[in-house]
């Protein structure tokens, strides 16, 4: 089983990777860290600060071919980060597919509007963030686009609107796509 969360910053990608870990008892893995781990080691011209396109286009080949190597050896991972390419179905052969399940945390306007400071307060609840500063409207806008995006590509999302509800939903998300795997290889070609 392979499971990929998306979603734009302080959407909790890395909390619900950790309480999938503790619920399915498989590893996660932060893109984060990997693009991180790159730069520090000095074996790329990556920056913190690179945009997130040239960080998809170098950081998804590398994850691409984790997932692959874990599907040829029969084994679990959750891989969770920003840096995953909206057609990344693509990628993937039918039976690999099958064992593929995506989701993307998306914020609403309103409850980006009503939550925000509590968004703020909740942004180290896993990793220690340096603070910068997190403005509303690009975070409605980058949810907004995240949500058409994943309508376009037929991905699956969790619209979080009233409460911050994610763990139950996600379980049931990602039940229902590997139950659909078989599905993969329409929902790839629909793209």
């Amino acid at each position: 089983m392979i499971i990929l969360i998306a979603g734009d910053t302080h959407t909790g990608k890395t909390n619900l990777a950790q309480k999938l870990l503790e619920h399915y008892k498989i590893p996660y893995v932060s893109i984060d860290h990997l693009k991180m781990g790159l730069i520090r080691s000095g074996n790329t011209g990556l920056t913190p600060e690179s945009d997130d396109d040239t960080l998809t286009e170098k950081l998804w080949p590398v994850v691409r071919e984790m997932i692959k190597t874990c599907i040829e050896n029969n084994q679990s991972l959750i891989v969770e980060g920003c840096y995953i390419p909206w057609d990344w179905k693509k990628d993937f052969t039918e039976e690999e597919g099958k064992s593929i399940s995506y989701l993307c945390l998306i914020f609403s306007r309103a409850y980006l509007e009503k939550n925000f400071n509590l968004i703020r307060k909740h942004e180290n609840v896993i990793e220690q963030r340096q603070c910068y500063e997190l403005a509303l409207e690009d975070m409605i806008s980058c949810n907004e686009r995240n949500f058409q995006n994943c309508l376009e590509y037929h991905l699956g999302h969790i619209d979080i609107d009233d409460k911050y509800e994610v763990f139950p939903q996600a379980v049931a998300s990602i039940e229902k796509q590997l139950k659909e795997g078989s599905d993969f290889k329409a929902r790839r070609n629909s793209l």
